[in-house]
């Protein structure tokens, strides 16, 4: 690193001290590129680091996290959107940027766009209704991400004027899009009330949807069809250790991409702070153990508390892993095309559970995850006469997520000697994560 002249030692090492250092290496893991990152403490920091690497959809299949005093290491086995190592120089070196301090080369991609931020009471079509507002407002629906838990709804949507192609800055359109989508999500009976916010700015999608999710408090209700009992849902546990002052939180569930962004964000806005962490995937199990303390330095100090963490980690799981059939449609974009397929869905009783909207150029790229309006699995018949009305070459099944399979009892049955492994690999890690040739030599 080359110095301005003006800098003196303490100055020299004050930087040093607050640039975090990324070491990538494919050499030490023959299943993966193990990234390490040593840096000052800071809340958020470990958010930030998780962020990156799942931003740019990698796998997070091993992990080690340990604070010193006021210093923070994190070492991450990640693996690509196909499980081989890392060798795409240019991801390599996004990485080290990003993770090195240099947050220039982030962008949020939605420059120009206006966001709308819209929480309720979620309901078979309701997302039909939404677009089809926006279309009739003249808004054109650019990037779109909707998240269904519990009965609730979250979505970010990214609009702009579709004449002109510039950001929705009228006062009184804002309001009137505002009026008439609270409208449509208050629907009947929506005893909660519904939420309906125009931001010229959004901090990053996924953790501004968990935001808004928390705040709409959707851990704290029961799923709309008990009947669909889904085997899969993540094991929490916390419990506090005293005599250290860290609070233990244990989590066991399938692992997925974004796994570990999904809890650590939850955590971090609950304004917890994560000391120590271990996670680890065996045979498809993810089992996580965080050792975590307020931002004032004291652990969970209630049962009511413990409680709440519990709920709300489990939330943060659970919010991404929508159930249904996932479609993905590809098409030449239009105004009012989500209006129209939407309301085809609808019209033959499927129910979107989750959706990200995307498009390029004169392209929409859309996913959908759908159920019936009961939330069980659809009817591959009405699947394939909903494909021929919107284009049978143009929307594809891609998966099924099964609901309620036996497949999931199965994976609870066989994560037991995991679990064990887990604590008795944090202990492993707690005791000697310090010493980093200890770290070099593990795979």
């Amino acid at each position: 690193m080359e110095w301005p002249g003006s800098l003196d030692e303490y100055e020299k090492l004050v930087i040093r001290m607050n640039t975090p250092r990324v070491v990538i290496d494919n050499a030490v893991c023959a299943t993966s590129t193990v990234v390490k990152v040593d840096s000052a403490r800071k809340h958020g920091i470990l958010l930030e680091a998780v962020q990156v690497l799942t931003d740019l959809n990698l796998s997070i299949k091993k992990a080690y996290i340990s604070s010193d005093g006021r210093w923070f290491m994190d070492v991450f086995h990640v693996t690509d959107k196909n499980g081989d190592k890392l060798t795409d120089k240019n991801v390599i070196r996004y990485i080290e940027q990003s993770l090195g301090g240099n947050n220039s080369c982030r962008t949020d991609g939605f420059t120009g766009l206006t966001a709308l931020e819209l929480t309720g009471t979620d309901r078979p079509g309701l997302l039909s209704e939404v677009f089809a507002v926006l279309a009739e407002l003249q808004c054109n629906v650019v990037e779109a991400k909707v998240w269904t838990h519990n009965g609730r709804i979250a979505s970010l949507i990214f609009v702009k004027e579709v004449d002109s192609g510039s950001p929705i800055e009228d006062a009184q359109k804002i309001s009137k899009i505002e009026g008439r989508l609270r409208n449509v999500l208050k629907g009947d009976n929506d005893i909660r009330g519904a939420r309906t916010t125009v931001a010229m700015a959004v901090t990053h999608t996924e953790r501004r949807l968990h935001q808004m999710m928390f705040a709409d408090r959707d851990y704290e209700r029961k799923p709309l069809n008990e009947s669909v009992k889904d085997s899969s849902s993540p094991s929490v546990s916390v419990q506090n250790w005293l005599e250290r002052g860290y609070s233990i939180v244990n989590v066991q569930c399938k692992d997925r991409r974004k796994l570990l962004f999904d809890i650590v964000c939850t955590l971090t806005d609950m304004q917890y702070v994560v000391f120590h962490a271990t996670i680890n995937t065996i045979e498809g199990i993810a089992y996580l153990e965080f050792y975590i303390r307020h931002t004032d330095g004291t652990p969970i100090s209630s049962e009511a508390e413990r409680q709440r963490v519990t709920q709300c980690v489990q939330a943060a799981i659970e919010r991404r892993a929508s159930k249904g059939v996932k479609l993905e449609l590809y098409t030449t974009d239009r105004q009012g095309l989500l209006s129209e397929v939407t309301r085809t869905f609808r019209e033959n009783g499927l129910n979107v559970t989750r959706a990200e909207v995307s498009t390029t150029g004169d392209k929409a790229l859309n996913m959908f995850y759908i159920t019936d309006v009961a939330g069980n699995s659809a009817d591959s018949k009405t699947i394939e006469s909903v494909r021929q009305k919107i284009g049978i070459n143009n929307l594809v099944v891609k998966e099924e997520q099964l609901l309620g399979s036996q497949k999931g009892d199965e994976s609870e049955q066989q994560s037991g000697i995991g679990g064990a492994m887990l604590f008795f690999l944090g202990g492993l890690v707690r005791k000697n994560l310090y010493n980093l040739g200890w770290i070099k030599s593990y795979s």
